[in-house]
């Protein structure tokens, strides 16, 4: 089989490279990126192939000369460098994914694998406690990444109505933990005390980077369609992560947080800004049933089990 695998040269791209490369090494592995991906240590099955998605031409040239069976898109913008126009974000993470599925659909591509967000589900007071697969996604109009991944599952689902023939794998993982992770979120522990929202517990789930990538070869292996949410058991809230950390829980009110985040992110002291408050205190929270159930993968570890992990890869020794 041939596969071609957007983002490549990504976190989660790099490790699914690897993972393919050795257990399926009669498959062609066409690694793209518009950053370069280092030759050294790749097996003989991958194909480098410099991309950028925001190109339709580019996209549509690439997959008309590899001719996949089936296209892994990873490629999205997760931190903007400062300085990247809302323009050209859009063009790589909602313009990039019109052109995978627009090249797929015209080259005979039988499946997408696409990893979307469970920020598509939005951060919203009425969210419910668990939401599955069937709850609205109504992104974030302040928060660029949850409104762009709405719009890519828009693509997505007009896609699955226009041209059924094109299987689809539709991926919303909650947040990713892994041994060399690091993030936004993950900053957020790493501060000498955690900061809480009165009033809102903040919950997250964790998944694990290699369940990602194990998800997504048992997907390529099984031609497998259909919408997941990807995240372990249970859920941690910033007070219980507070508490494994060993660290001063700090909720504050949200007025006054937001006050702060408007003053400090302009004159460069935060990179959180006044758009993330509801990010933080209206957590959507995924109920992982469907991928157990019907998908047939259990994560293993749970939240709380991925957050200890995270925390054991960097020698922190939890409290709690």
């Amino acid at each position: 089989m041939r596969v071609l695998i957007t983002g490549a040269a990504g976190f989660i791209g790099r490790q699914l490279l690897d993972d393919l490369a050795q257990r399926h090494p009669d498959w062609t592995l066409v690694a793209a990126d518009i950053r370069p991906l280092a030759q050294q240590g790749l097996k003989p099955n991958i194909e480098s192939v410099s991309l950028d998605i925001s190109q339709a031409r580019e996209v549509d040239a690439c997959v008309q000369r590899w001719k996949p069976e089936a296209i892994v898109h990873l490629a999205s913008v997760v931190n903007p460098p400062r300085g990247m126009s809302d323009a050209h974000l859009h063009a790589i993470d909602v313009g990039g994914t019109r052109a995978v599925i627009d090249a797929a659909l015209a080259h005979g591509v039988n499946q997408l694998i696409v990893t979307s967000s469970g920020a598509a589900y939005g951060y919203y007071p009425e969210n419910a406690e668990w939401i599955d697969e069937q709850h609205p996604l109504r992104g974030h109009e302040l928060f660029a990444y949850a409104r762009h991944k709405r719009e890519v599952e828009l693509l997505l689902a007009d896609a699955r109505k226009r041209s059924p023939q094109l299987r689809q794998l539709v991926l919303r993982p909650g947040t990713i933990l892994g041994e060399r992770v690091n993030n936004q979120i993950t900053d957020l522990f790493e501060k000498r005390s955690v900061l809480g929202i009165k009033g809102h517990d903040s919950r997250f789930v964790f998944i694990w980077d290699q369940d990602v990538v194990d998800i997504i070869r048992v997907g390529l292996e099984r031609n497998s369609a259909g919408i997941y949410n990807l995240a372990g058991d249970g859920a941690l809230s910033m007070a219980e992560i507070a508490g494994i950390l060993g660290k001063p829980y700090r909720p504050l009110p949200a007025g006054l947080l937001r006050g702060a985040l408007a003053l400090l992110k302009p004159l460069g002291l935060t990179q959180y800004g006044p758009e993330q408050l509801d990010f933080l205190r209206y957590r959507p929270v995924l109920d992982n049933r469907r991928l157990k159930e019907e998908f047939g993968y259990r994560p293993r570890y749970s939240s709380r089990e991925a957050f200890l992990a995270f925390l054991k890869a960097r020698g922190i020794a939890a409290q709690a």
